[in-house]
Parts: structure tokens; C-alpha cells; sequence
């Protein structure tokens, strides 16, 4: 891949929730994908399915903003999908061989160029050209949705998690590599699948299981049926996910995030020597980070920043000065904790080095005597195929920089990274089943 061309084509899609509820949907399916807010603020949408119809409604922004009263009272119906985005309207809904259909997915398509062309040389034409539409229509040509699902997975090469709305039915899968989070939850209204377990907690939804690699599973009013499951040659499920994208509260493949990156904290504080009066996070991230450091380190943990919860994530935007600008918003010195104090800074990582610089500017010039920054991920070398978390070898810091170089640039007292197996070790899933590429450079396909 050339470097100069990653950043046009890897973005994430963010986050998805499908329910089926005998006491009508719309209800968790709204606080569903309000609950995976933090995977996406550019996009909202929701589709139903009320007796045979199919509805769908999608805005720009938040979930809060954008869907009023009288959008859910016209969204009813015992089955829906939704989802979160900060690139694209999803879902989307086709008329095909197949009926009317509704289709949502979390992922990065790696060949999308070349399947659409391949679409239009049988006849297809796009609209939208987005990645969901190619899916859309690749699973359109099959005899069933079942059988378009699996015909689809073919000759798709990337990250995905996918779900569909269908005549009474809703489907969800899962790619081979299991790359992007998909949980199943159940209650006594019905059954629900979502990017994050944090969703369905919330809905009093309970986690049964993670869908399983290349898993189709079919949800209705029987409940859930693993319909069939596509080869996996590795797993390979996104490091990232604890590292920084999913919530803290959330459970994935059978890991908290909560403990994961309280133990990459407490790995970060093993042998490091420093004299600090407080521990202190760069919120929101940075805090299980914090805690783990704190705990194993007997510093006192402290907050140095407030966390202004009515902005947006920084990491996430597309357009840099976007993210310049909410990292600028969102945060602000709580200067009475800061000024003569040596503090060990703590955040999950560091990409171009900007935002980290004038978090510690911002620091010294409230009077803080020292600022020791610790990073839970090791250095970023490699940007992402299959999510959003890196957009090009330009971009990041440490590709071509040491450690010393990047403390020198950041204008810390001192820096320190977790090294790639304590990183590994702290979340407690064997090496060979995660994905690593945005540390190692190797990537699963």
C-alpha cells in the first residue's frame, strides 16, 4: 500500500445494534445506539420493521439531537437495527430479488474499489459509493439472504460486523478474522446484538456471548440460531478496541476493557522509578490507565484536567483540525492541582504528538515542576487497514522518531511506552489472536 493513498481509503464505520423485543424495539434500539455514541457523532440512524414494512430514518449528528418523539413514535415495530457513524447514513435500505432489506456495518472494506467495479461490469449502479452499498449489493445477488450473506463473504477482504434487516428476520455476522467486537445479549423482552456490550447493559439487555468468527446468526421470535459460520484462517480481534475504542464499562471477547487497561497501567508503573506527588489521566481514555498506575505505584491519584462531557471524541474525526480543535475544547487545567507538582501523566496513545505536546505546554504553564508522560500502547509505527485508528506512515510520530526524540518534542520531563508484550499480557488474549499491525506492521491480510 503507498503511503500517500491510506488516509483516502481506511475509515471505520463505526458502531451497530439489531434487536429483535416482543414488547416493540424502538425503545432499546434508541438508547442502544445512543450507548455507542462514543464509536461515532457524525451520523445516526435507525431502520424497523412493522408488519412486513420497513422503516428508516437517519440524521446528521448525535443521537440525542437528531431523533425526536415523534421520529420513535413512527419508528415501531418488534425488530430493528441502528447505528453510529463518523464517515457515512447508515443503514441503508434496497429493493431486491430478495424483497426489501435493511443493512448496517461496523468495518473497513479493503478492496471496495475493486468489487464495485466488478458490480458495475454486471450491471449494478451506485449511488452513494459507499462500502455499505457495495455489501448491499453483492448480498442482493443471492438466492436468499442467508446465501447473499455468505455468497458476499467470498470476496470480501477486510474488517467487518454486519447487520440486516429482512422479512421478519434480522442477521447478524461477524468476519473471519473477528476483527471488529459483535456481542449477544438477551433479556425477557427478546434478544439483541451489538458493537459493545456497554449497549446492551444499559437496555437491561444481558451479555450471553461474542459472536464468533465468521458466525451468521439469525434473530427472531425463537430467539437466536447460529445459522452457519465462514473458515477462519486466524483470529484476529482489533488490540485497539481495549487499547482506546471501546468504552470502559464494555466486555469484549470475554475481557473488560475496565481491567485490561487498569492492568496496562499497573505494567506501565512496574520498575519506573520516578519521585511524582499525583497520578493524573488525560480523560476520557487515559483514566484506566491512571487508575492501574496509581494502584501499583501507591502515587496518589489525582484529576488535572476536567473533561467537558458535552464534546466529541478527538481521536475519531476525519479532518485534523477538527481534531485539534475539540482536543482544545474538551479539556481544561484544574490549575490548583498543578501548580508545584510533579505529575505522572497518564493516556492510551500518542499519534502525531500534537495533542500530547499542548497537554503538557498547558501543564508546565500552570505551574507544574515536572510531567512525566505514560503511554499504555507502544508506539504507533503503522496505520490501520481495517478501522479508523491511523490514516497514514506520515502521521505518526514515533515511524520515524526514538522515544527520546518524541520526549524531547512533546517537551516532557520524561516518557515511557509499554513494550508490545506487556501490552499483550495485560489484556490476557494470547498474541497469535490479536490483531497488532498498528505496533508491528504485520498485518492479518
Amino acid at each position: 500500500m503507498e503511503c500517500g493513498k491510506v488516509s483516502r481509503l481506511f475509515s471505520d464505520n463505526c458502531g451497530v445494534f439489531g434487536i429483535f423485543s416482543f414488547n416493540g424495539c424502538i425503545h432499546d434500539l434508541y438508547y442502544g445506539i445512543f450507548n455507542l455514541q462514543h464509536r461515532g457523532q457524525k451520523f445516526c440512524g435507525i431502520s424497523t420493521l412493522d408488519k412486513k414494512r420497513i422503516k428508516l430514518l437517519t440524521h446528521e449528528g448525535l443521537v440525542k439531537h437528531g431523533f425526536m418523539r415523534t421520529d420513535l413514535t413512527m419508528l415501531q415495530g418488534k425488530m430493528g437495527i441502528g447505528h453510529v457513524s463518523l464517515k457515512e447514513r447508515q443503514p441503508i435500505v434496497l429493493d431486491s430479488k430478495l424483497g426489501r432489506f435493511a443493512l448496517a456495518y461496523s468495518g473497513n472494506i479493503i478492496n471496495s474499489a475493486e468489487l464495485k467495479m466488478k458490480l458495475k461490469k454486471r450491471g449494478h449502479s451506485f449511488s452513494t459509493g459507499y462500502d455499505v452499498e457495495t455489501l448491499a449489493k453483492l448480498i442482493g445477488e443471492g438466492e436468499s439472504i442467508q446465501d447473499g450473506i455468505e455468497r458476499m463473504a467470498e470476496p470480501v477482504v477486510g474488517a467487518y460486523s454486519l447487520v440486516i434487516l429482512n422479512r421478519g428476520s434480522l442477521y447478524a455476522i461477524r468476519d473471519p478474522y473477528a476483527f471488529k467486537p459483535l456481542a449477544l445479549g438477551e433479556s425477557d423482552r427478546g434478544w439483541a446484538v451489538s458493537s459493545e456490550s456497554c449497549a446492551l447493559d444499559f437496555t437491561g439487555i444481558r451479555l450471553i456471548r461474542d459472536v464468533e468468527p465468521g458466525e451468521l446468526v439469525h434473530i427472531g421470535k425463537d430467539g437466536v440460531t447460529s445459522l452457519s459460520k465462514l473458515e477462519s484462517k486466524r483470529v484476529a480481534h482489533c488490540a485497539f478496541e481495549w487499547g482506546y475504542f471501546a468504552r470502559y464499562d464494555s466486555v469484549i471477547d470475554g475481557v473488560a476493557v475496565r481491567n485490561a487497561r487498569n492492568n496496562l497501567g499497573a505494567k506501565l508503573a512496574n520498575a519506573d522509578n520516578v519521585k511524582a506527588d499525583k497520578v493524573s489521566p488525560i480523560p476520557m481514555s487515559g483514566i484506566g490507565y491512571a487508575l492501574g498506575y496509581h494502584r501499583r505505584s501507591g502515587i496518589p491519584y489525582d484529576e488535572v484536567y476536567l473533561y467537558n462531557r458535552y464534546s466529541d471524541r478527538s481521536y475519531t474525526p476525519l479532518e485534523q483540525a477538527v481534531r485539534n480543535r475539540i482536543a482544545d475544547e474538551k479539556l481544561s487545567v484544574v490549575k490548583e492541582a498543578v501548580k508545584g507538582q510533579r505529575i505522572v501523566l497518564c493516556d492510551d496513545s500518542i499519534v502525531r504528538g500534537t495533542q500530547i505536546k499542548n497537554k503538557v505546554k498547558e501543564l508546565m504553564n500552570a505551574g507544574a515542576k515536572e510531567v512525566h508522560v505514560r503511554i499504555g500502547c507502544p508506539p504507533l509505527i503503522a496505520p490501520c487497514r481495517y478501522s479508523v485508528s491511523t490514516r497514514s506512515y506520515e502521521e505518526l510520530i514515533a515511524r520515524k522518531n526514538s522515544v527520546e526524540k518524541i520526549r524531547e518534542v512533546i517537551g516532557a520531563t520524561t516518557l515511557r511506552y509499554n513494550t508490545l508484550e506487556d501490552f499483550v499480557d495485560a489484556i490476557g488474549i494470547p498474541r497469535e489472536k490479536l490483531c497488532l499491525a498498528c505496533w508491528t506492521g504485520e498485518y492479518p491480510l
